[in-house]
């Protein structure tokens, strides 16, 4: 192995990802971060070297996108973990992995806490069928939900939780405290009021008490959502108090310390910003960060060619070559010259002896005849031909180390993107994850992902 020139200075600590993943205390590891920087992968990759590793492990993803199945070799994940083949189980452990649905969790927690015929009642009110597929907040509380499940199974060793994609890094932390306080909050004891008080005198209560505000509601949602909603409502009231029960809980879960926190992010000012805001919001909900994941490094194998240098090589280059088009052209008349018949170059075993033929030169030792010139050619034709080659040659070497400069220029902004990072956040372990040259799309590029998660910068290729 080469070194890529990406490390990190000896002053920023070093996130050791083997280390967090052996360790038989750490139950969760949480990858969160800004959308489009490699969460995902990261996830199924840190799944599949635990995996490895010996540890039993399910990865659940909130991601949408199907990649996770695809890279795993599943034909398609829902939200029953599903067992991965083609994982080296030597070591005893496993790996499965599962995608959030969000309705279908919503459902099982309704299923779950209230009979039969409530459950058919909620699970078929149009109110609760819209709550459950897209009310702001539902995915990232289901999300939380399903966690919660996984850990009281106690049946893995380890779970790595894809977070949701979302644009704010506060989405993942508000969310099921705020559909709690929604499910639990004052708007809807309101609308539950007239179902508790009963018979006429809830019927008294809700014309008289209520007239102004169920008709200003019913101008705002319409009457039918209206009876929809306080239909849900008295179908779900002795579910409310729990929302928020298992939500406080699940956050206390977050905030213990079998709990990890990866924040993923891009070598990117605006992606580095994210991280910072989310490294600092997690430090002031006292919630367990492990590190920065910095994934898409790029790297040069010949990085002592500084961007400048390359620049100016590829100048004098384009400059000679320049030169080159300007000056004379070679003597023509010497080259017609030269090409007269040989007839005075002596006896034909002569000219075979010094690997001459009459029409061409011909490699006698290799006893190779398809050798010969083609056609024949004299030294002055050929010459003319080797000129456009040069040129060519010269221009490919000048287009080269502009794109070094260019590969350079990157590599000094990640750079210092990087390090205004790690001068803000001294104190956040870094590991850098060097950029594939192409998608990960099966267990071997995961595999790839996670021996770059843990490779030590004093690292080397064989």
């Amino acid at each position: 192995m080469t070194s890529d020139n990406t490390t990190l200075d000896a002053s920023a600590p070093r996130l050791e990802v083997d280390s967090l993943l052996d360790d038989p205390h750490t139950r969760i590891v949480v990858c969160c971060g800004s959308g489009g920087v490699g969460k995902t992968t990261t996830a199924a990759a840190l799944g599949v070297r635990a995996a490895e590793r010996g540890r039993k492990v399910v990865v659940l993803t909130i991601d949408p996108a199907r990649r996770l199945a695809q890279s795993m070799g599943i034909s398609e994940l829902d939200n029953v973990p599903r067992q991965v083949k083609g994982v080296d189980e030597t070591s005893g452990g496993e790996l499965h992995a599962m995608m959030l649905d969000m309705k279908r969790t919503f459902d099982e927690i309704v299923e779950g806490h209230a009979d039969a015929d409530r459950a058919r009642a909620i699970l078929e009110n149009p109110f609760y069928q819209s709550l459950s597929a897209g009310f702001a907040g539902t995915q990232e509380y289901m999300a939380m939900e399903k966690l919660g499940q996984l850990r009281a199974n106690d049946e893995w060793d380890l779970i790595i939780v894809d977070t949701p994609p979302s644009r704010s890094a506060l989405d993942f932390l508000d969310a099921p405290k705020r559909l709690g306080s929604f499910l639990d909050g004052k708007f809807i004891r309101v609308l539950m009021a007239p179902a508790k008080v009963g018979g006429r005198a809830g019927m008294k209560f809700l014309n008289v008490g209520m007239s102004m505000m169920t008709g200003t509601l019913s101008k705002l949602m319409g009457g039918q959502l209206l009876r929809d909603v306080q239909t849900f409502v008295a179908a779900m009231d002795t579910m409310f108090g729990g929302f928020r029960t298992r939500a406080d809980a699940t956050y206390r879960l977050l905030q213990a310390p079998g709990t990890a926190f990866l924040v993923v992010a891009a070598p990117e000012r605006d992606a580095l910003r994210e991280a910072a805001y989310f490294v600092e919001r997690l430090a002031a909900e006292q919630m367990p960060l492990a590190g920065l994941v910095l994934n898409r490094v790029h790297g040069s194998g010949a990085a002592q060619l500084s961007a400048e240098r390359a620049l100016a090589a590829a100048e004098a280059l384009t400059d000679r070559m320049a030169e080159d088009t300007h000056a004379d052209p070679p003597a023509e008349a010497d080259a017609e010259a030269g090409a007269a018949p040989d007839t005075a170059a002596g006896p034909a075993a002569d000219r075979t002896e010094n690997n001459l033929e009459a029409n061409g030169i011909v490699d006698l030792d290799g006893g190779k005849a398809g050798s010969r010139t083609a056609g024949g050619l004299s030294p002055a034709a050929a010459a003319e031909h080797v000129t456009p080659a040069s040129a060519s040659a010269a221009q490919l070497a000048a287009g080269l180390l502009r794109l070094h400069a260019e590969r350079m220029q990157v590599l000094a902004r990640e750079r210092r993107t990087r390090d205004r990072f790690t001068t803000l956040h001294p104190e956040v372990p870094v590991t850098e994850v060097a950029a594939l040259p192409g998608d990960v799309h099966d267990l071997a590029g995961l595999r790839a992902i996670g021996d770059r998660l843990a490779l030590n910068p004093t690292d080397t290729d064989d």
